[in-house]
């Protein structure tokens, strides 16, 4: 089939790459020509492990393409996807100026029958008011019809979760367009959902608050086990191996971050409130997570007494592993606050680094070229990002490395008694206090 994307961005590249690997014919449009030049030769803007490389492989192979034109995309596309940003607004809720913006162009290049997939995340009811839009704004008489289509993907695992996805939900009032998303869908092996258009919105920000209840959950189940002496991680464990609560998405640490998840709560909190029917407990889990690096903070102050031109080694600054994203990080937040009370931080990560430069207090910090290199000459630790590589460090030769021994870890990636070993005092979340020194 001949698909087009509109929005080139994280979701838009993924989507339109994978719907090529998978043998339809995809244009992606995108309005930022600097941009659309650098995917034409080849690289992509963003890092996400086996994109680059399947791109690449489909535009090759003329399946893959991209242009700053909307007509041209309208053009060729049967089914046109917005995936355009969706930013949050000072309130939490959501600016749609982007969606509407997209829903007038296409109005004024219909010439004949279109299906319009809404694939950014929007609030419930936004489906309605994109048809509104086109149906002003095209000519007489042009048929379309509106679909929500909602993506789950996570980053750094979005090629995965696209190409195998766990389900499929399609919201829509028209048969004659379901039955053409049945079509786009299926070379993909998945249960598909089909919804009406306000079910569909409303399950993905449902499913990211649920996910992020869940990570506060723990976190605040973490500050429990810190004030009795239990361990955080046989706790999510022993809940975890019950089936019917799953332990994915109980590691305690120092909260979400990233582009969705404060992102999506902020905007349900605000589309219920709309409703007037307010969502009191996704507000509770946004104090618990802003509370999370607040106590993280207190515990490396009790420990270093002042953090002034203290040397600090900060291992992490994507929000994730396997990203180099850094928007809402909390790791970038915990960095700007210890820098604002003059900490010489010395940072790594094994991929962020290019995008950490670009933030405004970049200048504030050392950029190293490796782990061991930002730990050389440290008076304290802070891992910040659940890298792998860091999980697997070599004890002995950090502690070699660093001025004095102390590992503050915010995502629980040592062990307690293996960093104690080699003579680290250590403190983890919901792990107990900093550990004594043993020699």
């Amino acid at each position: 089939m001949k698909l087009t994307i509109i929005g080139s961005g994280y979701v838009g590249l993924t989507t339109g790459a994978c719907f090529a690997e998978a043998g339809h014919q995809v244009v992606c449009v995108d309005n930022n020509e600097d941009k659309v030049k650098t995917l034409q030769a080849g690289r992509i803007p963003i890092y996400e492990p086996g994109l680059e490389s399947m791109m690449r492989k489909n535009v090759a192979a003329k399946r893959l393409r991209f242009t700053s034109s909307t007509e041209d995309g309208v053009d060729h596309g049967e089914v046109l996807f917005i995936a355009v940003p969706t930013p949050p607004q000072p309130d939490g809720s959501v600016d749609l100026s982007f969606v509407e913006k997209v829903a007038r162009e296409i109005a004024g290049f219909l010439d004949s029958y279109r299906v319009v997939v809404d694939k950014s995340t929007v609030p419930v009811k936004t489906g309605e008011r994109v048809a509104q839009t086109i149906r002003r704004y095209a000519k007489p008489g042009v048929e379309f019809d509106v679909v929500s289509n909602p993506e789950f993907l996570r980053e750094g695992s979005a090629v995965e979760d696209l190409m195998k996805p766990d389900r499929i939900v399609i919201g829509g009032n028209s048969d004659r367009a379901l039955a053409i998303m049945q079509k786009v869908y299926e070379p993909f092996v998945a249960p598909v959902l089909v919804t009406d258009i306000n079910s569909a919105e409303l399950i993905k920000h449902a499913a990211n608050s649920f996910l992020a209840l869940k990570i506060s959950y723990i976190n605040a189940l973490s500050e429990i086990c810190e004030a009795t002496g239990a361990d955080v991680l046989k706790v999510a464990d022993g809940i975890g191996t019950d089936k019917r609560i799953g332990r994915s998405f109980l590691n305690a640490g120092l909260g979400y971050g990233g582009s969705c998840f404060p992102k999506d709560i902020a905007a349900f909190i605000a589309i219920s409130d709309q409703l007037g029917t307010p969502f009191t407990l996704l507000k509770e889990v946004q104090k618990i997570n802003e509370r999370q690096l607040d106590r993280f903070l207190e515990g490396i102050r009790e420990a270093l007494w002042v953090l002034k031109d203290k040397q600090l080694a900060v291992w992490g600054l994507s929000f994730k592993p396997n990203t180099d994203d850094v928007r809402s990080s909390v790791a970038i937040n915990l960095v700007e606050r210890i820098v604002a009370e003059g900490a010489k931080v010395v940072a790594y990560d094994p991929k962020a680094m290019d995008k950490a430069r670009e933030l405004p207090f970049a200048d504030k910090i050392t950029f190293a070229n490796s782990a061991m290199e930002a730990a050389a000459g440290a008076e304290a630790l802070i891992i910040a990002t659940e890298w792998p590589e860091f999980a697997a460090i070599d004890l002995a030769e950090l502690r070699d490395k660093m001025r004095t021994p102390l590992i503050f870890d915010g995502r629980n990636l040592i062990d307690p008694v293996a960093a104690a070993s080699f003579g680290f005092q250590y403190r983890g979340i919901g792990r107990g206090i900093i550990q004594e020194r043993t020699e």
